[in-house]
């Protein structure tokens, strides 16, 4: 979806492909995937683990509000709360991922465009349990690049590399 939106020359044609991809990953909750190798591995690794397509469909919403002319900040990033609601699911955590997800997501999203305004404020957390950090590292990165400012910092850095071992061995953020 992050390809569909980001290197689309007409925002029209990006909205039905986004349209594709959220009613075929709906699908998969009643039928088996087309040969397509994501829907295929999405079948294969995440509804045996009670992860529905439908669920799944829901990050098309994020990335449509990007095809929008006035985009809703809070709309993009909700796309980061349910990928990490979803990951927390897989790892088996109970954790409350939400806002680390949206803190994620507008760092990412700004990373991946270049455009500062997504990056947002940096937000306070409390620890992580240790289910969660595998996926609460890449916060730790994100609110690494918010309080750094802009230009981000390029990625595979010795400083990168030890926000995320402090924070899989501390659990803070």
């Amino acid at each position: 979806m992050a390809e569909v939106t980001l290197t689309a020359s007409q925002p029209a044609l990006a909205a039905i492909k986004l349209a594709w991809w959220r009613e075929s990953l709906q699908k998969l909750d009643e039928a088996p995937p087309p040969p397509e190798p994501r829907l295929q591995a999405v079948a294969r690794e995440l509804l045996p683990r009670r992860i529905t397509g439908a669920r799944l469909a829901r990050l098309e919403d994020g990335w449509a509000a990007l095809l929008e002319e006035v985009q809703d900040w809070h709309r993009v990033v909700d796309r980061g709360a349910f990928l990490f609601g979803i990951g927390a699911d897989l790892l088996g955590s109970k954790e409350e991922m939400a806002a680390a997800g949206r803190a994620w997501a507008g760092v990412d999203l700004a990373r991946r465009t270049g455009e500062r305004h997504w990056l947002g404020e940096p937000e306070s957390f409390g620890r992580f349990d240790r289910r969660a950090r595998p996926l609460t590292a890449l916060t730790a990165l994100a609110l690494r690049d918010q309080r750094r400012g802009w230009p981000p910092e390029p990625e595979a850095t010795p400083q990168r590399s030890w926000t995320i071992l402090r924070h899989r061995w501390s659990g803070k953020l």
